[in-house]
């Protein structure tokens, strides 16, 4: 049971961040949606 688990969170697909378009290369299974820059205030 636990192998299944593994291997679908290693088959999701990447994400995108909504801003920018950008690849977010970790955490595909979490919920954030904006990658490292674009949720830096300091760039804003």
């Amino acid at each position: 049971m636990l192998e299944n688990v593994v291997e679908f969170f290693r088959n999701l697909p990447a994400k995108n961040c909504t801003e920018c378009g950008e690849t977010i290369n970790e955490q595909h299974e979490c919920y954030g949606s904006k990658c490292d820059s674009c949720m830096d205030p300091a760039k804003h």
